[in-house]
């Protein structure tokens, strides 16, 4: 899968995530193809202080976020300013959309998507940010590709709040997507048709895989009627049904903090039982190294991991 990034540019040594609850980042060097955590910072928020959503401020306490995130970023000794950015899920619509015929230039493409998303919009076409990266080939010459649209203004609260920390995100990514690079880094990556389920204290997105291309992409805000377990079941027969699959995936992965009901246990045990497939969590031990003075625990994995993965692949974007 290609970085959806709400900005292309060469990978930063820093990576930031804005989350409802938390900031943290990352500070990353690389040392002969391999990528080195050298240091790491979480700083909580106040609560309402960020509301992910595609319409409306997103940011309540601007002064209180740049102070988190100037504190985290004081304590990775680092002086760079150029930086990555995690956004939650919740800030952008995500959508596939399947082409017969692709325009050979790069601007008609851009027009041609816009296009085939602007009833789908919740705001005027006008006013969004769009990204796409190539799909699955069809058999009949014609590409799938998977799109993703947010508000720039909405996007650009988040910039701002870089900016007041003295930051400059040239690269803006989703969480989930920023998940599915760090998995995809990985030289013993899954093959075949595999799911990422991924969940924080807001939102749950459920994606299926084709090998390095998304072939189904759906998040629910947390609160909703839907249960999650129910939703993977769902999720699966459509695969079957829908998506050409084949039995059970070659992998269900699960990841998400560890504070998404005081855990992940009750929701891996209830996915295995519904997919009769057991789960794994994200491994970053072939993705990154870390320094002597990093332990790297499931907790801190699971936190970082959108972090190492949105500095870990490149590619076109947003």
């Amino acid at each position: 899968m290609t970085r959806l990034s709400l900005f292309a540019t060469p990978a930063p040594p820093l990576a930031v995530e804005i989350a409802p609850r938390r900031v943290s980042v990352i500070a990353v060097s690389r040392h002969g193809g391999t990528t080195l955590v050298g240091a790491h910072a979480t700083e909580p928020l106040p609560a309402g202080a960020v509301t992910p959503g595609l319409n409306g401020a997103n940011i309540a306490d601007r002064p209180a976020l740049v102070a988190a995130l100037g504190r985290a970023v004081g304590r990775l000794g680092v002086r760079a300013r150029r930086a990555a950015l995690v956004v939650p899920d919740l800030v952008a619509k995500v959508s596939l959309v399947r082409l017969e015929k692709v325009p050979p230039r790069d601007q008609d493409l851009e027009q041609l998507m816009r296009w085939h998303v602007r009833k789908a919009a919740p705001f005027r076409i006008e006013e969004a940010q769009v990204a796409y990266t190539p799909g699955l080939a069809l058999p009949d010459g014609g590409r799938e590709y998977l799109l993703a649209l947010a508000r720039r203004d909405v996007v650009r609260e988040y910039e701002e709040v870089c900016l007041g920390a003295g930051l400059h995100a040239g690269l803006v990514d989703l969480a989930t997507f920023s998940l599915v690079n760090a998995v995809l880094a990985d030289p013993e990556h899954p093959t075949g048709d595999w799911l990422l389920v991924y969940l924080t204290p807001e939102s749950g997105t459920i994606v299926i895989m084709r090998g390095e291309h998304v072939i189904f992409y759906r998040n629910r805000a947390e609160g909703s009627d839907e249960n999650l377990a129910d939703l993977v079941h769902q999720t699966a027969m459509y695969y079957e049904d829908r998506l050409g699959g084949s039995g059970r995936f070659a992998r269900v992965m699960l990841a998400g903090t560890a504070a998404v009901n005081g855990g992940l246990s009750d929701v891996r045990r209830e996915i295995e039982a519904r997919l009769r497939t057991p789960t794994e969590g994200v491994d970053l031990a072939r993705v990154a190294a870390f320094t002597d003075r990093i332990v790297a625990d499931r907790e801190l994995v699971n936190t970082i991991a959108p972090l190492v993965g949105v500095l870990a692949r490149s590619g076109a974007g947003f």
